[in-house]
């Protein structure tokens, strides 16, 4: 596995911080009409509590199966995925996933019905506990005042914010998100980057993130996995807890994003 070493500095960690998720040298397999396809190998990574981790590669690098395995939905053909030192063999709500559509949302639930009905279901809450937590976290994303709307009356990236709230509100031990802003316009996609990081700050929650966007990835993570071409196999990982929204212009974040580039394309290029 390539290294960044001399472009990043050596990953440090809160003293409180732990071992949560662990995927060890895991293959995952889909099957087409014609053939098996491989969408990882062996891939190996281990995220912290409070960890920001983000999974970053090209189109079909198998990042977001990785993060479908890790949620419980597929199971790996070999290696293993542990929580809390615990077999992943299924989903549960301690890993909860905010995908990418905007349709993630009944549209015949309010907002709050939205966020109310897996606290009922899976965390068994009464009524009551189970609205006031919702609107708390509702609140969190600034949506407090549109607890009674449908999503059919909401943005883009308001829906987002919804399947956000909904999400922390279950109190996952990780939360689980696959490109959620990837279709949004570019100026959508900042904003919700940043409440991201500011939810992140106030809630202290552990982050699991994909994305093909380099930009994002340095923005987002405070670590980020790199996983080369089909199939992902690790390619690097580097810290990135230096960078902001206000280091896109910096020379650093420049010669790193393009230093992750390298090593994402160049080499497999190369190697060819």
């Amino acid at each position: 596995m390539a290294t960044i070493a001399d472009t990043a500095p050596v990953i440090t960690r809160p003293q409180t911080s732990e071992k949560l998720l662990v995927v060890d040298r895991v293959n995952l397999e889909y099957r087409t009409r014609e053939r098996i396809v491989r969408a990882t190998h062996q891939v190996s990574f281990d995220v912290y509590g409070g960890d920001r981790f983000v999974l970053l590669g090209p189109s079909g690098c198998g990042k977001s199966t990785l993060l479908k395995a890790v949620a419980g939905f597929i199971q790996p053909t070999s290696g293993s995925i542990s929580l809390d030192a615990q077999p992943v063999h299924g989903p549960g709500p301690d890993r909860i996933v905010v995908f990418q559509e905007f349709d993630q949302l009944p549209p015949w639930k309010t907002v709050l019905q939205n966020v109310v009905f897996p606290l009922r279901v899976a965390r068994k809450l009464s009524r009551a506990e189970a609205n006031e937590r919702a609107l708390h976290y509702l609140d969190k994303v600034g949506l407090a005042s549109f607890a009674k709307a449908y999503p059919h009356t909401l943005s883009g990236g308001m829906k987002q914010r919804v399947a956000i709230a909904r999400a922390l509100a279950m109190q996952p031990r990780v939360l689980l998100m696959d490109e959620p802003f990837a279709a949004l316009d570019a100026l959508t996609r900042r904003k919700m980057q940043e409440e991201l990081l500011r939810l992140w700050e106030e809630v202290n929650f552990t982050l699991l993130f994909v994305t093909h966007s380099i930009e994002e990835a340095l923005i987002v993570g405070n670590r980020i996995l790199l996983l080369s071409p089909h199939p992902g196999r690790v390619r690097a990982e580097l810290n990135s807890h230096q960078y902001t929204q206000d280091s896109t212009g910096r020379s650093d974040f420049q010669r790193t994003a393009e230093r992750i580039h390298h090593l994402l394309f160049e080499q497999t290029e190369s190697a060819q």
